[in-house]
């Protein structure tokens, strides 16, 4: 399971001129691809460690700091978050110029463990919105820092053992 993770100064997706998801002020945008050997335990692996990704700043929070912590958390802050399917992080682009899909997981696979994701955070207490699954999505958003992380869980991540 592979995730872009960027922290945002607003977010917004829109599916066919009607938006379904949106934040403004400081939150996470996730992009969250998927494939085959991918596993609802990969899905919770994933979900708590980009909600506890400490990559915001005490002038993220909503109300002031004064206990000196600088590097805080999603979780801690209590950012909003937006999750994207994006079959597309799973594209090879090694041979030629046209990417393959092969290696991202079909729609019966990846879409339940999408929704993993989202249900554990949700289940962490993160207000999350979404994209809808397998449609042509408008997503805009304002990269803040710029900061961009791609995680990865499961047997194919780099240094998991088989």
């Amino acid at each position: 399971m592979r995730a872009v993770v960027q922290r945002a100064r607003d977010a917004q997706v829109v599916v066919d001129g009607s938006t379904t998801a949106e934040f403004t002020g400081p939150g996470l945008m996730i992009l969250v691809g998927i494939t085959h050997t991918d596993t609802v335990a990969d899905a919770h692996r994933l979900a708590n460690k980009i909600f506890e990704l400490r990559i915001f700043g005490p002038e993220h929070a909503s109300e002031p700091i004064t206990d000196g912590r600088r590097e805080l958390s999603a979780s801690e802050l209590g950012l909003p978050v937006i999750v994207v399917s994006q079959f597309t992080l799973y594209g090879d682009t090694r041979k030629g110029r046209r990417p393959t899909w092969t290696s991202a997981a079909p729609w019966p696979i990846a879409e339940p463990l999408v929704a993993e994701v989202v249900s554990a955070l949700r289940n962490a207490g993160a207000e999350v919105g979404t994209g809808i699954f397998g449609a042509d999505m408008a997503v805009r958003f304002t990269n803040d820092g710029p900061i961009t992380l791609v995680l990865e869980v499961g047997d194919h991540a780099p240094g998991a053992t088989p």
